[in-house]
């Protein structure tokens, strides 16, 4: 059985390893891409080239923007007194598209994990105290992932922000144990977020 060109492999290898493709569902996409060149192909690679050279994280919050400020924070309508932190930028979005929070966010990068030697100096805790610290923060919201993982991150960060007198508050009602937020609908989300409780 003959197989694709080195160039097209490479393709389909690289797109396998995109989050919900694997082998053979890259293997389509690729194939699909290449029927479309002109069309779709094309201006993808463009538009991908292009976002390869102007993205850059928010050097304020870490969210992902094209601007050294992303246009949350750069917002001065937005409520400085509540900082909303969230694993990754996939959740920040999440909340963005529920339309319920109008404060402002904080991208830890990942959740801290003993089996992975994920500590707090790995991800962005150390700039999140900061920030609490030097913006006059009332209020920080843990919404974080209900895993084992992001509830010991939401643990962790809790303890080291008392004494601040900042109100700590986690999401309630509304997300399921083990559930991640970028998979639960804008209505969960809301409810969720509304029905938030003092840690």
């Amino acid at each position: 059985m003959m197989a694709a060109p080195t160039d097209i492999e490479d393709l389909i290898g690289l797109m396998a390893r995109l989050p919900g493709l694997g082998p053979r569902s890259a293997r389509r996409a690729v194939l699909m891409l290449l029927k479309k060149r002109g069309p779709l192909m094309a201006p993808l690679a463009q538009a991908m080239a292009h976002v390869a050279l102007t993205a850059r994280d928010c050097t304020v919050c870490g969210n992902i923007g094209t601007e050294d400020l992303c246009p949350i924070c750069a917002d001065e309508r937005r409520d400085t007194g509540e900082i909303c932190v969230v694993e990754d930028v996939a959740d920040l979005w999440a909340m963005e598209r529920a339309g319920a929070f109008k404060g402002r966010y904080h991208v830890l990068g990942g959740t801290l994990s003993a089996l992975d030697s994920v500590g707090p100096e790995d991800l962005r805790i150390p700039r999140l105290i900061e920030r609490v610290r030097a913006e006059a923060t009332r209020e920080v919201i843990l919404a974080l992932n209900a895993t084992v993982d992001g509830q010991t991150t939401a643990h962790y960060i809790a303890e080291a922000l008392e004494g601040t007198g900042v109100q700590i508050s986690s999401l309630a009602q509304g997300v399921p144990v083990g559930g991640e937020l970028d998979y639960l609908d804008d209505g969960t989300i809301g409810a969720a977020l509304r029905a938030r409780r003092k840690v």
